[in-house]
């Protein structure tokens, strides 16, 4: 049988058990995969919400309100990272608008960006992003994909120091500067890296997902499915068998806790605008996750479809 996202849903619906959230039906939920950030302990729960191109809606009401309930849901599952910057448009306000719209939820773990190419303006970059959040300050602030790295990674210690942010962090995607990104590592105390990792994008694997745990930093995963074209291109494929033992209902599932069950993740970041999937990636956080001999089998049965 072909179990495709759609499908899922509308069987987890129907069954009245498969989808069971924290706060959203009786009895108990399944408990979140949750892990440590090594710089401080604070436990975060496997699976955030990614925000580039699905949150960038502009001012259209009905985009913004269906943005505000793929947050809602999110919370509800017992969701906390939301990752956003400067280069996703609008995505910013569209946050700022559900986090108001929902109450400002206390479980919020705000995870942004600075993205200038000139080091003077990142302190007033990162004030911006703050307040079209609309919040005291921001969990985390990252450099993104290494611009202007080095004066900015001055700016986020020095704000840390002060208290103005929690900690600090780097990006890149897609593969891109990974030696730079390697030298950055070695010689600076980030709490965060955030990368491009998933079932058929493994080069991180070689050194910066072991080199993250030898200088104790939560990674952060971005482009999960590969912007959607990994779920995309595996959804006529037929779902094998032997996924139900680590309870993966459908592709999105299995993608992610490949990801998860790697031990340097801390956090996968997937993007999107239905309500029924961030529940669905949610729920890639419960439940067992693959042994390094399982991890094998997936990577090649996706290899060779």
């Amino acid at each position: 049988m072909i179990i495709t996202r759609r499908t899922f849903v509308k069987a987890a619906a129907t069954s009245g058990a498969a989808l069971v959230l924290p706060g959203t039906a009786p009895g108990a939920p399944p408990a979140p995969v949750m892990r440590a950030v090594p710089s401080s302990g604070e436990m975060l729960p496997a699976v955030g919400l990614g925000t580039w191109i699905t949150f960038n809606v502009g001012d259209d009401p009905v985009l913004r309100d269906e943005c505000a309930e793929v947050m809602a849901a999110f919370f509800a599952a017992g969701g906390r990272m939301i990752d956003s910057s400067p280069m996703y448009g609008s995505s910013q306000p569209v946050i700022g608008y559900g986090l108001e719209k929902l109450g400002r939820p206390e479980a919020l773990f705000s995870a942004e960006k600075v993205w200038t190419s000139s080091a003077a303006d990142g302190p007033a970059q990162i004030e911006q992003s703050r307040r079209l959040w609309g919040v005291p300050r921001f969990d985390l602030v990252q450099v993104h994909n290494l611009v202007a790295w080095e004066m900015h990674l001055e700016t986020l210690f020095a704000k840390k120091a002060d208290g103005r942010i929690r900690y600090v962090g780097i990006t890149t995607s897609e593969g891109r500067r990974h030696d730079l990104f390697e030298q950055i590592m070695r010689a600076h105390p980030l709490d965060f890296v955030q990368l491009t990792y998933n079932i058929v994008d493994r080069e991180a694997e070689e050194r910066l997902l072991p080199l993250a745990a030898e200088r104790g930093m939560a990674v952060i995963v971005n482009r999960p499915f590969r912007q959607g074209a990994l779920t995309r291109q595996l959804e006529g494929e037929t779902l094998p068998d032997w996924a139900a033992e680590i309870g993966a209902g459908t592709w999105a599932q299995f993608i992610l806790k490949f990801i998860l069950s790697h031990p340097s993740v801390t956090v996968a970041i997937p993007a999107t605008t239905r309500v029924e999937h961030v529940r669905e990636n949610v729920l890639a956080a419960t439940g067992p996750l693959p042994d390094a001999a399982m991890r094998d089998q997936m990577a090649a049965y996706v290899r060779n479809l």
